[in-house]
């Protein structure tokens, strides 16, 4: 990845980084922070490298699991994990772990989980020794919900995604959910070659239990926090989510920053609004 952008704000004591695939081969090379579908935002609050105790919620332990992972989609997934490997980074799960022997886990320097991907399909690339960073896409952030019908009705009806494709697990008791700002989008899509897809896994049984929930990622101890939607008018699309009943962490009238809101999502998690530049000017940040 290459960073595209850095806000410090010195004043609040962190700064905002913003990574994205800028390549000629990427899918919006050279486009604004605010106007690309796969960008990951890392946050740094001075002087947590200096505490030797600090250690953050990546999500997926107990009793703080909701954020999963992140996922990068690659050209040749066994040369690709081997450049990782080679470069010294851990795996949560190896493509020779378990049964699920097309997909892969790195863990970055957090333990936050990074998915592993294949564009092409695995067998055609076994055997392949290259692989080439230019063609990685930033394909999806993964949620867990506790209801997929309220979660799936959220994404559609209120943020205006289209539901990609869906992958129903009986067995193991579980579904995953794909969703994306895809015009004409039915259930059907491949999404790996995708950038900006939003994944929900539903574990069965969770909407039935009153008591149950996920860890946002923003309660103590913090890890995740949030993903983010970048519309055509910031003003109107807040009048839109105030019309559809939305709970709101931040109005765009509330505190100093007036260029962003966030809106909560049925579990809690954070969704940050903010103005696509190209579209409009406003000086998000």
């Amino acid at each position: 990845m290459t960073l595209i952008e850095k806000f410090p704000i010195t004043e609040a004591n962190f700064t905002l980084y913003f990574l994205a695939y800028d390549s000629p081969n990427a899918l919006s090379p050279k486009a604004h922070w605010s106007d690309r579908q796969g960008i990951l935002e890392l946050t740094h609050n001075y002087g947590t490298e200096k505490d030797p105790s600090f250690a953050i919620a990546n999500g997926n332990t107990e009793p703080h699991r909701g954020f999963g992972h992140v996922c990068i989609s690659v050209d040749n997934i066994q040369a690709a994990c081997d450049r990782i490997s080679s470069a010294g980074y851990r795996f949560q799960k190896k493509l020779s772990d378990g049964r699920m022997r097309h997909v892969a886990f790195a863990l970055d320097p957090d333990d936050y989980w990074v998915e592993i991907i294949s564009d092409n399909k695995v067998e055609d690339t076994e055997g392949i020794t290259e692989t080439d960073p230019s063609t990685y896409r930033m394909n999806h952030t993964m949620l867990r919900v506790k209801d997929h019908e309220q979660s799936l009705r959220f994404y559609k009806d209120v943020l205006g995604m289209s539901l990609l494709r869906t992958s129903e697990n009986p067995p193991s008791k579980f579904n995953l959910y794909f969703l994306g700002y895809v015009p004409g989008a039915d259930n059907d899509v491949n999404t790996n070659p995708l950038e900006g897809v939003l994944e929900l896994t539903w574990n069965y049984g969770t909407e039935q239990d009153a008591a149950f929930k996920y860890h946002d990622g923003n309660a103590e101890p913090q890890g995740f926090g949030h993903i983010a939607i970048t519309v055509d008018d910031l003003d109107a699309a807040c009048e839109r989510f105030e019309e559809k009943g939305v709970r709101w962490k931040k109005r765009l009238t509330d505190g100093r920053m007036k260029n962003m809101a966030f809106v909560l999502d049925p579990d809690g998690y954070w969704v940050e609004v903010v103005q696509n530049e190209r579209i409009k000017k406003r000086n998000t940040l």
